[in-house]
């Protein structure tokens, strides 16, 4: 059983062309670094170890990415020969191929590495290297072949004739070499050329030369291999990423109303027979059930929904929602806030913190901040925890079947017992026993004939000055 292959991923560069301070590698991409595609798909393909060429803010790289693969640091960056050479040590002895590429070109695919890798177990080929035909060559190496149709080299666009400059199918930084063939020809590139580089590209001569055997793997897709170098591209990845998101979902049983206005990223999860309306946002650790109405205009970031929820207009980031929970519109739900099942929460609340029990309504105009609240439980429209004291944040607690009447004000540390009720536009500094009516405002005074009597009196007081 042959040996998994090796993989070198190029990700030393500053990237100029994306005008960034920023690594190129780590450029967002929905939610993930540039980089992180390439891994991913290399880890799947069964690739080990992975050798991450870094340079530019290598030390970002490294931290971003973990321990979980193995470096080589590229300190000068003299072109993608090169930055393979500063890889070659980190290899295992023991490796028979080695899989080559580009950090920058996230639409690549595990099939992609498959593919290489079992052609060249297949051809025992020094190299296999994937190409692609395209209607715009512009950018890419021409791959240039005899007239056997075999391949003789790669020339960078910069070095080509005008005549090679016509020829479409190009290189597309995607190889996987024998790795006693990469060790040797290697030491044998120069830099003789427009950028004064060493090209990994010369490698393909210097092993045509040799007599030694080359491949190519033709993609049926050119784009699974194109790669990222301004912003622009960026974003043409990320709406093809978003298409593939989106078409695999569909495929396992979600629904998607409108594929242009929903962006969910690689990282979720979605149960079947969920239904994504228009303008959602789904981010970052996030996992959806089963039977759920998510949107329309929903965000919703690395949070958990469990089955039957409805949740739409709103915005909501680190929480856990359990089954049956209704929330929306224009509720703004903070870290820390557990929603448990059948919840309802409507328009303009805010809850950051907050445990609430199951059955419990917040329906209006309300803000909750460090709170426990139990089963069953009405919170009047305009109720308000002031948890802040100015310099520190303290708890309210609220038992099961309680009743909060409309602009009450819990000024915590304060405790509501079970089936308390609480009066309308009441400020609440004292702990509530169970089943107590707790009323805190002003006594009302009613003035009859208050309004004529001054009506009258301002009328006076303007003849007397026409006077």
């Amino acid at each position: 059983m042959a040996l998994a292959p090796a993989a070198i991923v190029m990700a030393a560069g500053k990237g100029t062309r994306m005008k960034s301070e920023h690594p190129k590698a780590l450029a967002p991409l929905l939610g993930q670094p540039l980089i992180s595609y390439v891994l991913r798909a290399l880890e799947a393909a069964g690739a080990s170890p992975i050798i991450v060429v870094v340079g530019h803010g290598a030390e970002q790289v490294q931290q971003a990415l973990g321990e979980r693969y193995h470096y080589a640091l590229q300190a000068e960056q003299l072109g993608t020969g090169h930055a393979v050479m500063q890889a070659l040590p980190h290899l295992p002895a023991d490796a028979a191929h080695v899989l080559v590429a580009s950090g920058d070109s996230p639409l690549v695919t595990p099939e992609v590495f498959h593919a290489l890798y079992e052609t060249a177990l297949r051809t025992d080929a020094a190299c296999v290297l994937a190409t692609a035909l395209l209607d715009d060559p512009t950018g890419y190496g021409r791959i240039l072949r005899d007239a056997a149709g075999a391949v003789v080299g790669i020339v960078e666009e910069k070095d080509a004739t005008a005549e090679q400059r016509a020829i479409r199918e190009v290189c597309t930084s995607f190889y996987c070499f024998r790795a006693d063939a990469l060790r040797d020809a290697l030491p044998q590139l120069d830099n003789q050329n427009a950028q004064g580089e060493y090209y990994l590209t010369d490698v393909i001569g210097i092993l045509a030369q040799q007599g030694a055997r080359i491949e190519t793997w033709q993609s049926p897709d050119p784009t699974l291999l194109l790669g990222v170098n301004n912003r622009w591209e960026l974003a043409q990845a990320a709406h093809a990423l978003r298409m593939r998101i989106l078409k695999q979902l569909c495929l396992e049983g979600v629904t998607i109303v409108d594929p242009a206005t929903t962006y969910i990223e690689p990282t979720v999860h979605i149960g079947r027979d969920t239904v994504v309306e228009p303008n959602t946002h789904l981010r970052g650790n996030t996992t959806i059930g089963a039977n759920c109405i998510l949107g329309p205009d929903l965000y919703l970031q690395d949070t958990q929904v469990g089955d039957r929820c409805h949740l739409f207009r709103s915005h909501i980031v680190g929480a856990r929602i359990e089954a049956e929970v209704s929330v929306g519109p224009f509720a703004h739900i903070r870290p820390g806030t557990v929603l448990h099942r059948g919840v309802r929460v409507g328009d303009f609340v805010e809850i950051k913190n907050v445990e609430i029990g199951e059955g419990t309504k917040v329906l209006h105009l309300t803000y909750l901040g460090d709170a426990t609240i139990g089963r069953n439980t009405n919170i009047g429209a305009g109720t308000i925890t002031c948890n802040y004291d100015g310099a520190r944040k303290h708890r309210t607690v609220i038992g099961d079947n309680v009743f909060v009447g409309s602009h009450a004000t819990l000024i915590a540390p304060v405790t509501i017992g079970d089936g308390a009720y609480i009066a309308a536009a009441s400020p609440i500094t004292d702990d509530v026993p169970p089943e107590s009516l707790a009323i805190a405002r002003s006594h009302q005074t009613v003035k009859e004939g208050w309004v004529r009597k001054r009506r009258e009196s301002k009328q006076h007081g303007a003849g007397g000055n026409e006077q």
